[in-house]
Order: structure tokens, then C-alpha cells, then sequence
């Protein structure tokens, strides 16, 4: 099948119009014409090459929402034109103990990735930064139309990236959550705490982020770099989510956590975790981290967004602003995500 969009030719090349072919649709397959897809930075470091394993040319985006344009004979979730979203992945073993369990992005056998990857049949992945996607009815998901279209695209990665956690470690009524970083994952992460019932407090380096981390939901914001203000907040956190892409004193923020409290990382710095093992030890602390969501909890996600009102902060962008969007993006200049508008994607 004929596809067209933007792709890295080779490592650290810009992106640029390149046209491909995904495969003809199976009968479980549904064609899903895309109408936005986020811009993550994940999608900067494998254009850069910096994780290695990176299959070239590469065509980037896994936060996905369109319409579809064709089912497979044997597709029940979906009829042509309607809403559907795409995540991080587009496949899993299917038969392993954490595909069953719903947790497919943990698969034995490794999940397939929606770009950067290959199938189980050999063949590339292709992502969002492009007209269309082919994918198994089950990897795609229903997207309500009460949620805005543009603004829905970076749930399928910085929504479910932060919702998993902060779910498994059951924030919620009578818990203290605090949520490290304001950008494109700690926005998401305060907007769900604040959703699930917790009491939420924000940490960040910028102290001109304190208004709209309290009109995001925050109960309280501290400044991380204020020793003081740490201070007050010692050994009283049950969950700290940490979404922090950058090296940072993972132990000041260790040293909040109550007894048996869990810091979860879900931010992918450059360089490697330091901690001090008194950290841990005192108070029965843990280190942790998370992934994105499986198949039934990225549903949940989604339709919990609906139910509460919940999208991204994004900025709407043309595709041919990428170079542009990516200096801004590792400058930390965006409230809070990019998101393409694929109508200005020229064939």
C-alpha cells in the first residue's frame, strides 16, 4: 500500500518528504488515515540515533488519532470512518503471560513498536508522521468524540506513559503524589493525579511554571532548587512520579518519600540514575520504573480522559516546521507538546 510523509533518511539527517509502502491490510486489519500525530522527544532521540538499534529511513510518530479509512473482513471494533488512535505499539506475542494479562507492552518476546521496529514478519515499522497507518484491529484504539481531536494525539504516549504508574501504585483519595517536571510527560501526570483524587504537589526548576501548574491541578508547587521548600515536604510522600528527561539529584526527592513510598521514573535521562543506597534503605523506600500502558489500560486511559475532560496543552504545527519544532523541543520551549496537523502534509 502506498504511503507518503516525513522520514530521517539516515542518523541525524532532516526530516524530509519520503514516500514508502506499508503492507496491504490483513483481514484484522484497519487503514487509518491520520489526522494529527504528536511530536515526543523519544522521536528526536532515535532520529538521533542515541539509543542505538536504529533502522534507517525512519519515519517517527507513535501518538496517533485519525479516522479509518478501510477495515480487514474480519474487524468487529470498527467501522470506516470512525475515530481511532494508535500508541507505541502495533504488536505483541499475543501468547506470553503478560500478553494475556493485558500487559502487552512487557511482552516476553518483546512488543513490536509502531516505528523504528520490526515485525514479527521481518517487515519495518513505519509511525505517524505520515498519511496513514496500517495496524491489527486490536493495537488501535476508540477515541471519543468528546474529546478534541489535536489534543487527544500525545495521550496515546505522554498520557499513558504517566497514567500506568500513577494507577499501579494506586494514587488516588487520602494519597500525597508528587509529580517531578513540568513539560510534555509532568503535565499529563499532574492532570491525572489531580483526576484520580490525590493530594498533588509539583516540583520544578522554573518558578514562572508555579500558575499554570496550579491551574493544571497542582495543590501546592515547589521549586525544586529551594532547600526550604523541599524541606517542609520530608518523609510525607506515598508516590513520586518522576518525569524528568534531563541528570538530576534523584536523592533529594528520595529523601520525601514516607515509609514503604515509591518513586517511579518514567523520564529517560541521557545518563545513567545515581542514587545513594541510604536512600532506599532508610525509610523502606523504592526506586522504580514504568513503561507505557497495555492494550486494555490505554483504552481505560482513554476513556477516563473523555469521562473527565482531559487532553494534552499542545501547539498545533505544520510538518515542514519539524527542524524547527525539534530546536524547541530539546530547548524545552513548548507548552506542553507539538502535535502535526497532517493536512499539511503535501503528497
Amino acid at each position: 500500500m502506498k504511503s507518503y510523509g516525513y522520514a530521517a533518511l539516515e542518523k541525524k539527517s532532516p526530516l524530509a518528504p519520503w514516500s514508502f509502502e506499508r503492507r496491504d491490510p490483513r483481514p484484522n486489519d484497519v487503514v487509518i488515515d491520520i489526522a494529527y500525530c504528536g511530536v515526543c522527544h523519544s522521536d528526536i532521540h532515535q532520529v538521533s540515533g542515541d539509543w542505538g538499534s536504529d533502522i534507517f529511513p525512519m519515519v517517527p510518530g507513535h501518538e496517533i488519532v485519525g479516522h479509518v479509512a478501510k477495515v480487514g473482513s474480519a474487524v468487529k471494533k470498527f467501522k470506516e470512518g470512525d475515530r481511532a488512535a494508535v500508541g507505541v505499539m502495533v504488536d505483541s506475542d499475543r501468547v506470553c503471560d503478560n500478553c494475556r494479562a493485558g500487559l502487552e507492552q512487557y511482552c516476553a518476546k518483546g512488543m513490536v513498536a509502531t516505528y523504528n521496529a520490526r515485525g514479527y514478519d521481518g517487515c519495518v515499522t513505519y509511525g505517524g508522521y505520515s498519511n496513514n497507518i496500517v495496524v491489527d484491529e486490536r493495537y488501535a484504539f476508540t477515541l471519543s468524540p468528546r474529546l478534541d481531536m489535536a489534543a487527544a494525539a500525545p495521550l496515546l504516549c505522554a498520557g499513558i506513559t504517566t497514567y500506568s504508574p500513577l494507577k499501579h501504585w494506586n494514587a488516588g483519595p487520602g494519597k500525597k503524589v508528587g509529580i517531578i517536571g513540568l513539560g510534555g510527560l509532568g503535565h499529563m501526570g499532574l492532570k491525572f493525579a489531580h483526576a484520580l483524587g490525590a493530594h498533588v504537589v509539583q516540583f520544578t526548576t522554573s518558578p514562572n511554571k508555579r500558575d499554570d501548574a496550579l491551574k493544571l491541578g497542582a495543590d501546592e508547587v515547589v521549586v525544586s532548587t529551594d532547600r526550604d521548600a523541599m524541606a517542609k515536604h520530608a518523609a510525607s510522600f506515598d508516590f513520586l512520579l518522576d518525569c524528568v528527561a534531563a541528570k538530576h539529584d534523584v536523592d533529594a526527592y528520595l529523601s520525601l518519600l514516607r515509609l514503604d513510598g515509591t518513586l517511579c521514573s518514567v523520564g529517560i535521562p541521557d545518563q545513567p540514575i545515581s542514587v545513594f543506597p541510604f536512600s532506599l534503605i532508610k525509610g523502606r523506600r523504592s526506586l522504580a520504573g514504568s513503561s507505557i500502558g497495555g492494550v486494555p489500560e490505554t483504552q481505560q486511559m482513554l476513556d477516563f480522559c473523555a469521562d473527565h475532560g482531559i487532553v494534552s496543552e499542545i501547539e498545533l504545527t505544520a510538518i515542514d516546521k519539524l527542524a524547527e519544532v525539534y530546536e524547541r523541543v530539546i530547548k524545552g520551549d513548548v507548552k506542553y507538546r507539538f502535535v502535526i496537523d497532517m493536512a499539511t502534509l503535501k503528497k
